[in-house]
């Protein structure tokens, strides 16, 4: 009623019905990204792209700066561009031959050009490195890869993930997906009942950045 109230008097003030629905809708908006978080920021793939044209043009500069070839890869990864940011993971190992964080990153561009079991490799030996590694993330990530030709194995990763005992709702709520994926409903409704938790002993400086999570996994839980 109240938002219905609120376009009425809109369009009242503007005179113009579609220009009435952009100004509300722009509103909400503003309102979600600064007290809820639930829609993406719609200025990010922007930001993302200008990051990446300031980190190539830093290694034509210097082509040996490893951090900044780990920073652009870490920005192509976030883009789902894989297999540029291999390469760059690939020259870093070279360097970091030790870092769980880069051979986790290394698996997880395997998994998203499909390379499994090359993935699987890496993935092992950053667990052997670090089983916490990037907080669990490439564990779900293999569950998802091979939850359509290998639910064994799938299933083995997300047993995994939980031992690791998460605090991220994100995490939980793709852990319910995946669950629902492999048709294990029970184990679903429990991981998005754990997001939902786990939201609520949350300081409040965390909650914005997981309300969308908790959200998502209260009506899948319900």
């Amino acid at each position: 009623m109240g938002k219905l109230l609120g376009f009425s008097l809109l369009w009242y003030l503007i005179g113009n019905p579609f220009v009435a629905i952009f100004v509300l809708l722009l509103i909400l908006y503003v309102l979600d990204r600064r007290f809820v978080g639930f829609f993406p920021s719609i200025f990010r793939p922007l930001q993302d792209l200008q990051r990446i044209r300031k980190l190539r043009q830093e290694l034509r500069m210097n082509p040996h700066h490893t951090s900044v070839k780990v920073d652009l890869a870490r920005r192509l990864m976030e883009r789902k561009y894989y297999k540029q940011a291999l390469g760059y993971l690939r020259e870093a190992e070279g360097v970091m031959p030790d870092s769980s964080e880069i051979k986790a990153e290394i698996a997880i561009c395997l998994f998203g050009t499909g390379s499994l079991q090359e993935a699987d490799t890496y993935l092992h030996k950053a667990l052997e490195l670090n089983p916490r590694v990037r907080y669990g993330e490439p564990l779900l990530l293999a569950g998802e890869k091979w939850a359509a030709s290998d639910q064994q194995k799938a299933l083995h990763y997300m047993e995994q993930f939980k031992d690791l005992h998460s605090s991220s709702c994100k995490a939980y709520y793709r852990l319910g997906q995946l669950y629902q994926t492999v048709n294990r409903l029970h184990d679903a409704k429990a991981a998005f009942r754990e997001a939902v938790d786990i939201y609520r002993g949350l300081p409040k400086y965390k909650r914005k950045q997981e309300r969308r999570w908790a959200l998502l996994s209260w009506l899948q839980a319900i």
